[in-house]
């Protein structure tokens, strides 16, 4: 997996609706990648949805979270219509099967699709939260609001101490 401390690699793929999603255009804010599975299955669609309940919370400490698994855009769009998602931005990791799942490996080559992963990159593109679920296990989207306190917490105070 990745490691907190190391810059995010750059990726450019498809949400839901076909619009084209570059890490890097996100510069200045928070991002969330939360990778699942697949679609369509029951623990997939409450993190998707724990994503969308917390959507207002992440964008009051600057953060934007996305949705990512191997899935093709037409069955993301049915699937975020199905769930009722219209906030939440969910990414196409279609084809290159997987290339975003393998660039922040996550990636689960026997099976073909991501493990389950929460990972928070900072405003300069600097990874500082990462951890992996079991695949029965929904993300507990609290400890992703608390890694984005604890950072907004730590910057604050650095612009606090005055300089000798």
């Amino acid at each position: 997996m990745v490691e907190i401390g190391q810059q995010a690699q750059d990726f450019s793929i498809s949400d839901q609706n076909g619009n084209k999603v570059r890490l890097s255009d996100f510069r200045g804010k928070r991002v969330i990648l939360s990778f699942h599975p697949l679609a369509w299955t029951s623990i997939c669609a409450r993190q998707m949805e724990a994503l969308e309940t917390n959507h207002e919370a992440f964008e009051n400490l600057d953060a934007i979270a996305f949705g990512i698994s191997v899935d093709s855009v037409p069955c993301k769009r049915a699937w975020a219509e199905s769930l009722g998602i219209k906030k939440t931005r969910i990414l196409a990791d279609f084809w290159p099967h997987g290339e975003v799942a393998q660039m922040y490996d996550v990636f689960d080559s026997t099976k073909g699709y991501s493990r389950r992963a929460n990972i928070v990159i900072d405003e300069f593109g600097r990874i500082i939260f990462v951890k992996e679920y079991q695949l029965t296990t929904v993300p507990d989207m609290q400890e992703v609001l608390d890694a984005l306190q604890a950072q907004e917490k730590s910057r604050q105070a650095e612009e606090q101490v005055p300089e000798i």
